[in-house]
């Protein structure tokens, strides 16, 4: 039973459908019986609901507030920003009609034709035009400003190729919208928030990342400039894990939003928008995980330590219990997650196998000899190593040993990266490298031509502007062209 349970496809035999396997055996999620959409199922949730709180509190602590803003978006308000509605076109739901009647012949039900909207709704691909709408309504002096608003709702974008968390037709996220007085306020508040999702992805998902600024054709539809974090995944190809949006004044304009400043001058509100969505399970998945299961940051795990008991008879048993309940009791008033399975329908192998599929960073296993040699078996999920250590301060022991996991976990996943990313000067070089899996550093003329040459050749795209790159100048591999800077090129999901 434990062998079929962990009957994962190896990595490095086909790593997309080891992805799909171990998204379905870990109990993460599973596709739903509408096309493009998953159910997330309560392990998977839980690691949700972990991000989100921690993200949450991060928002907070920055000076956001949350609200809600409407599912709906009468398909005029897509037509204010013209740079933005060309961006989702091809992406969006369209609600057309609001009643459903019986069939003629009671088969079912039909669309009533006589139900037919006047105005289409749209079903949010993301809520920058019903934010702005609203927005009107509430600033009307620079006292009123900034906003600082968060929701955390779900989306719908029409995705053909789907695949579990990564890209689904609907997910769920957060979103971010923001109104300013000035735009260095403005673009002092989307660089904040590429520096909170960094910070979150580097300490709590143990995921290196580079801060960068994509080139235009890259940017989210409707802003100047989109400030991105990039991850590697292990196949080397790159995951965009969050992005924050400076939208200048497109969407005040667009909404007519103005406001009058100290001087009685009137202008319109500055914008920014920032999101992070369910994709970021799929990263933490496809950074950390191996062909034994997921491998969880213990910041993140649902469960950080489980304890299991290994037993001869109902007396035993509770003679391990009662060592157990102790332990239990000062792990949790050091805030961390425990679960003793004492569960009886299951054998101990088959337990072991499947918290190490789950990833579950810390497995405890208790004996009747470690009962009477006042022991217990410690494994560790990241190396697989395991060791027989004393009772006595075993909740200190699995607390530091808990941050150590998070940090080997984070410098693993640094390494290979440091490891994958080179520095071309050729054409014929990146051609060859990008399919070997490199995140390659490279000097480019600038233009959206030479961009859009490289994406069609090689499938490989600027996935951003390095904050800290090379600012050296020099020419472009493609072009010969004058180059300001290397960006970074990657194959990506």
């Amino acid at each position: 039973m434990a062998k079929e349970l962990k009957e994962l496809t190896p990595r490095s035999e086909n790593y997309s459908q080891w992805y799909q396997d171990l998204v379905i055996k870990a109990d993460l999620a599973e596709n739903s019986a509408v096309r493009g959409c998953m159910v997330i199922k309560p392990y998977g949730y839980a690691i949700w609901e972990k991000m989100q709180r921690i993200l949450d509190d991060k928002f907070k602590e920055t000076g956001h507030v949350n609200a809600y803003f409407p599912l709906l978006i009468p398909k005029s308000f897509l037509s204010k920003e013209a740079e933005h509605v060309e961006g989702f076109a091809k992406e969006c739901a369209v609600v057309t009609h609001y009643r459903l009647k019986t069939n003629h012949d009671g088969t079912g039900v039909v669309v009533d034709p006589e139900a037919k909207l006047e105005e289409e709704l749209i079903i949010r691909p993301t809520s920058e035009t019903i934010i702005w709408n609203t927005y009107r309504n509430w600033i009307q002096s620079y006292r009123d400003l900034p906003i600082l608003c968060n929701q955390w709702a779900n989306v719908m974008r029409w995705e053909m190729r789907t695949r579990l968390f990564l890209r689904t037709a609907e997910f769920l996220w957060q979103e971010g919208h923001t109104a300013h007085a000035t735009r260095e306020e403005a673009e002092a508040e989307a660089k904040k928030m590429q520096g909170v999702y960094a910070d979150f992805a580097e300490n709590y998902m143990a995921m290196p990342v580079i801060r960068g600024v994509k080139s235009e054709s890259e940017r989210f539809a409707g802003a100047l400039d989109t400030y991105t974090i990039e991850a590697m995944m292990q196949d080397g190809k790159a995951l965009q894990a969050g992005t924050s949006h400076f939208l200048g004044q497109n969407f005040g304009k667009a909404f007519d939003v103005t406001f009058v400043d100290k001087e009685g001058k009137t202008d319109y509100a500055w914008a920014t928008s920032w999101g992070v969505s369910t994709r970021l399970i799929g990263a933490l998945i496809m950074s950390h995980s191996d062909d034994n299961g997921l491998v969880l940051p213990p910041h993140l795990a649902p469960i950080q330590v489980v304890i299991i008991p290994i037993y001869r008879s109902e007396e035993q048993l509770n003679q391990i219990r009662q060592k157990v309940d102790g332990i239990v009791a000062n792990l949790k008033k050091l805030g961390i997650s425990v679960k003793f399975d004492d569960a009886d329908n299951r054998k101990p192998g088959w337990k072991f196998a499947n918290y190490e599929l789950k990833g579950v960073p810390v497995r405890l296993a208790m004996g009747g000899r470690d009962l009477e040699n006042n022991t217990i078996e410690v494994m560790r999920r990241d190396t697989l190593e395991k060791e027989t250590v004393s009772c006595d301060g075993i909740e200190t022991y699995v607390q530091n040993l808990l941050e150590e996991i998070q940090k080997n976990i984070f410098l693993k996943a640094l390494k290979r990266r440091e490891e994958r990313t080179i520095t071309v000067d050729t054409y014929d070089e990146f051609k060859e490298k990008i399919e070997q899996g490199y995140f390659i550093m490279a000097h480019w003329d600038g233009t959206p031509e030479t961009e859009e040459r490289v994406k069609n050749e090689t499938k490989a795209t600027i996935r951003c502007l390095p904050l800290n790159g090379d600012m050296t100048p020099g020419k472009c591999m493609v072009t010969g062209k004058p180059s300001a800077r290397r960006v970074l090129f990657a194959r990506a999901y």
